[in-house]
């Protein structure tokens, strides 16, 4: 009897911090909805904000901001993160290279103007994205150490063909770019440790990419800043699905010391 009134006293276990990180494509830039931040277009039909809701044992931290770059969430977001963090979600780069500019002149100028923003954002991509995604995960991983982390990839943007005024070269152009940017950052997830894994995005909208019967990303649209984002579609049935599945995966095991 005793150990019966124990239990129903004990208060229920307090739910686990769970820090949203990143860019426009986690904060939600995209539904059409920002009454979370107009500023920073965060929105409750995010990826965060539905997986939070879902999981009734995570306690949500929106700190993904609209437009943010690597340096911004070293800035800005990852003061969020502490010991208590026990979950942490982000997508991160593709500002860093440019990439909505490089929509932009693929959206309104010449083909070969198109081709050159590409070329520079690959070299980018290449060149100087590798050494800023370390320098977040590091910081995730000093700030939260005892916190999962689930790195986002994006989606290709474009079905194979042409799709409104860009031509079918410069789609297939686009879409190898996203490719390279999902490979990089699968590669510096994988050297950030075993607590951080990657999800890929591309397969998980390969249906569902701009001029496709059931789009889950904006073509454009008014706002253009929604353009080229998931919308919500996207983020219930694209992101949120990759989030939920990888915090259902087992955790990794620390190798034990022989003999133990």
């Amino acid at each position: 009897m005793a150990a019966l009134l124990a239990l129903a006293g004990a208060p229920a276990s307090a739910p686990d911090r769970y820090v949203a990180l990143g860019d426009s494509y986690s904060s939600g830039t995209g539904t059409n909805a920002y009454g979370l931040s107009p500023s920073c277009q965060r929105s409750r039909h995010a990826y965060p904000a539905l997986v939070a809701k879902r999981r009734s044992n995570l306690k949500l931290v929106f700190a993904a901001c609209a437009g943010a770059t690597t340096d911004d969430v070293l800035l800005d977001q990852v003061s969020q993160l502490d010991e208590a963090t026990r979950l942490v979600t982000i997508t991160i780069g593709g500002n860093d290279v440019g990439f909505a500019q490089v929509l932009g002149v693929c959206v309104r100028l010449s083909p070969s103007t198109c081709d050159k923003a590409i070329d520079r954002a690959r070299a980018s991509i290449r060149k100087r994205l590798p050494a800023k995604l370390d320098a977040v995960y590091a910081q995730i991983s000093r700030r939260a150490p005892q916190a999962r982390v689930i790195v986002l990839g994006y989606p290709r943007l474009f079905t194979g063909s042409r799709c409104g005024s860009i031509p079918s070269a410069q789609v297939v152009r686009l879409n190898r770019g996203a490719d390279l940017l999902r490979d990089t950052v699968r590669r510096r997830v994988k050297a950030a440790g075993e607590r951080f894994s990657f999800s890929d995005a591309i397969a998980a909208f390969d249906r569902h990419r701009v001029c496709a019967a059931a789009e889950w990303i904006n073509g454009l649209v008014t706002p253009i800043g929604d353009s080229f984002h998931p919308n919500r579609a996207g983020h219930s049935r694209g992101y949120a699905p990759l989030v939920l599945r990888a915090i259902d995966q087992p955790r990794p095991r620390r190798a034990g010391r022989r003999g133990a």
